[in-house]
């Protein structure tokens, strides 16, 4: 580890937990902190209580430095024709499981950064405050700093990494194209500019003069070291913890990652409105991986009767199953002895 990370976030490993909205509370956070590297808390789908309750949980258990992570989109205008649309196209999956399609509400919960969050990180002072979309806007931003804590977000491109530097962030997070979950690209939706990790890393520490994080495709501690020597200062580790002792992760997932097709994913807009990285699944076969759905995070709302209908059954044919490319890593053991063999070789 370079000095620049140790003084800019004090660890004892060079890693960082990915945050997992949905999949994962503040355990796996303490536990990866408590090992030495940096967990992180997804606060996006989080009610203002239950984040409040989870940084508690956090204080109570850890007095490592921990991360918590926030969306910055913006809240879309609901289109009417869009949303019937998307309804249209899965009615006959409704007709499959006798869901009356007109007792689905509207909307969806995915709230990005607002001045209520931002007085709870007055009030807690996380070591690290994470973004991903961008930014929030510049009074939060200041108001974010202000508190003393390190402000890092995701770049999917050379371009939002040098638009990130502008900004102020004290680091960048490189996300490659094999990386699960949600893309953080937001000045763009272009997904053709999107590439590897190994391609946009080093372009990345050649743009800007900020410590810059790996992300995508890292598994192991060989994965670790790899990024360290192309000039990261850490590695950020998402689908090797989904199946850890402390992550929420759902059993029709687990056992998705546990499959032999987990190695098939694809970027979908079907479950959210962005793309995102998921194990393939029926919806995406079917329909394919992407079409014209509502926008983040609008989609969620019409396919989460479908996903809850077919997980009773124990089938996650509906369901978001976020995985990264290189799913190898996934083990069923305690995250603290994961986060230790990922540093190990550091």
């Amino acid at each position: 580890m370079t000095a620049s990370l140790q003084e800019l976030l004090e660890l004892e490993l060079p890693v960082i937990q990915a945050p997992m909205a949905g999949v994962q509370d503040s355990a796996l956070a303490i536990a990866v902190s408590n090992a030495g590297g940096l967990g992180s808390l997804p606060c996006a789908m989080l009610s203002l209580e239950a984040l409040r309750e989870q940084l508690a949980a956090i204080r109570a258990a850890c007095d490592k430095p921990y991360n918590v992570n926030f969306f910055c989109h913006t809240p879309p205008t609901p289109d009417a024709q869009r949303e019937a649309a998307w309804r249209a196209e899965l009615s006959p999956y409704y007709t499959e499981y006798d869901i009356d399609a007109s007792t689905i509400p509207s909307g969806a919960r995915r709230d990005p950064f607002s001045a209520a969050a931002l007085d709870l990180i007055r009030e807690f002072k996380p070591p690290v405050v994470s973004f991903h979309f961008g930014l929030p806007a510049s009074d939060l931003l200041d108001g974010v700093k202000a508190t003393g804590a390190k402000v890092i977000s995701s770049a999917t491109t050379v371009a939002e990494a040098r638009w990130l530097e502008s900004q102020g962030v004290d680091a960048i997070i490189a996300q490659g194209l094999e990386a699960g979950g949600h893309r953080g690209m937001f000045l763009s939706t272009d997904i053709t500019g999107q590439v590897s990790t190994l391609a946009l890393l080093p372009q990345i520490i050649k743009a800007v003069n900020l410590p810059v994080i790996a992300a995508g495709g890292i598994a192991d501690a060989n994965g670790v070291s790899a990024v360290l020597a192309l000039g990261a200062v850490a590695a950020q580790v998402g689908t090797a913890y989904l199946l850890c002792d402390e992550a929420a992760t759902s059993p029709v997932h687990r056992a998705a990652l546990k499959d032999a097709g987990a190695v098939h994913t694809a970027l979908t807009n079907r479950f959210s409105g962005r793309p995102a990285r998921s194990i393939v699944n029926r919806v995406m076969r079917e329909l394919g991986p992407l079409g014209q759905v509502p926008p983040f995070p609008l989609a969620a709302t019409a396919i989460g009767p479908l996903r809850s209908a077919a997980e009773a059954g124990n089938l996650g044919d509906f369901s978001p199953l976020w995985s990264g490319q290189n799913p190898s890593g996934c083990r069923e053991i305690p995250a603290a002895q994961l986060t230790r063999e990922l540093g190990q070789k550091y």
